[in-house]
């Protein structure tokens, strides 16, 4: 079995490790979030890590009312801006640690004595050492390039704080059902995709689009399928997309719509009628019964009665999608001529 794959699968067990592994860390973490109230938080990361923090800006944003930014390392790191983060919650995440543009936001925030928090899958990496606390991923070992159970561990732990913080006793129990949910995706995902997948032998490139919860899934997905299968492929929001983008869709063009029900689900289905009347293939990846026809193929996941939590499914089919391509495009994913595990951004 591959890297990738093994990976893949591991990441019910994962998910399930991660609250006990920071339990200790959440409570003192919430403790003085609350004794701070700050007005603002900032994300400071890169690739994949941006993509868990763009899940993790609607996820305070809603469940917190606290305005998210992502910030801009190189305004520190490269121009030596003067940026104050006074009163602000700085978060760093990086699966290595090894950032060092993301280290010089963590250690600016520092000086202007905002809290900072580090979120990695490496104990003693400079960033964990770094910030006032740290967030474990415990996600073991990833060898595969394409970064997968490090990406979800990501999201989760940085959720399980956002339920902690905010007191919102609903959301954690939504949590607590995402590593069933995740293993019960895995136990059927892999089979339905075996049924479509030698279509895109010859793939080149392809679109995802999706709003809310699922733009950084957009972003993400299309990041995996191109960074295993050399495809280009760039992922939208909804509403972004139907301002000048939408005019590469052609006839034949393929493109993903992530439409989980909830507050988006009616631009999903928008998006939708318009790639339709376009002549676009489309893969429509969804927890609705409502979205099945023969203009497009559907990939159920299942529900969770939350949009919030269906990044893990929609994110993970998406990284099952590219595992099935490299198959039929006979590539090893977890080899590359152009790409190393670790990127080392100053």
């Amino acid at each position: 079995m591959m890297n990738l794959e093994k990976e893949i699968r591991e990441q019910p067990g994962v998910l399930a490790g991660i609250r006990e592994a920071n339990r200790e860390t959440l409570s003192a973490l919430t403790a003085e979030l609350k004794k701070r109230d700050p007005n603002s938080i900032f994300f400071a990361a890169r690739g994949t890590s941006d993509h868990a923090a763009i899940y993790a800006q609607y996820l305070y944003g809603i469940y917190l009312g606290i305005p998210c930014g992502l910030a801009t390392p190189s305004v520190i790191s490269k121009y030596n801006g003067k940026l104050s983060y006074k009163n602000t919650v700085v978060f760093g995440i990086s699966q290595s640690g090894k950032a060092e543009d993301v280290l010089a936001v963590i250690n600016k925030a520092k000086a202007d004595g905002s809290l900072t928090v580090a979120v990695t899958n490496t104990l003693e990496s400079p960033l964990a050492k770094a910030a006032d606390f740290h967030l474990y991923c415990n996600a073991g070992l990833e060898k595969s390039i394409a970064a997968t159970k490090t990406f979800t561990a990501q999201m989760y732990v940085l959720a399980l704080l956002c339920a902690e913080w905010s007191g919102n006793e609903e959301l954690a129990s939504q949590l607590e059902a995402v590593p069933g949910n995740v293993g019960q995706l895995l136990s059927y995902m892999p089979a339905e995709l075996d049924k479509i997948i030698s279509r895109y032998r010859y793939l080149s490139d392809a679109i995802l689009v999706g709003r809310g919860f699922g733009y950084p899934i957009a972003l993400e997905g299309a990041l995996k399928v191109l960074e295993t299968n050399r495809v280009r492929m760039k992922g939208y929001a909804i509403s972004d997309f139907q301002h000048g983008p939408m005019a590469q869709v052609a006839p034949g063009t393929l493109v993903f719509v992530i439409a989980p029900e909830g507050p988006v689900f009616d631009d999903a289905k928008s998006i939708l009628g318009r790639l339709v009347g376009l002549g676009a293939e489309v893969i429509v990846i969804t927890d609705s019964d409502e979205l099945e026809s023969d203009d497009y193929f559907t990939l159920k996941i299942p529900k969770t009665g939350n949009d919030a939590m269906t990044p893990y499914l929609t994110g993970i089919t998406m990284q099952l999608f590219a595992m099935k391509l490299t198959e039929v495009k006979g590539i090893d994913p977890d080899k590359s001529n152009v790409l190393n595990k670790i990127t080392v951004t100053i």
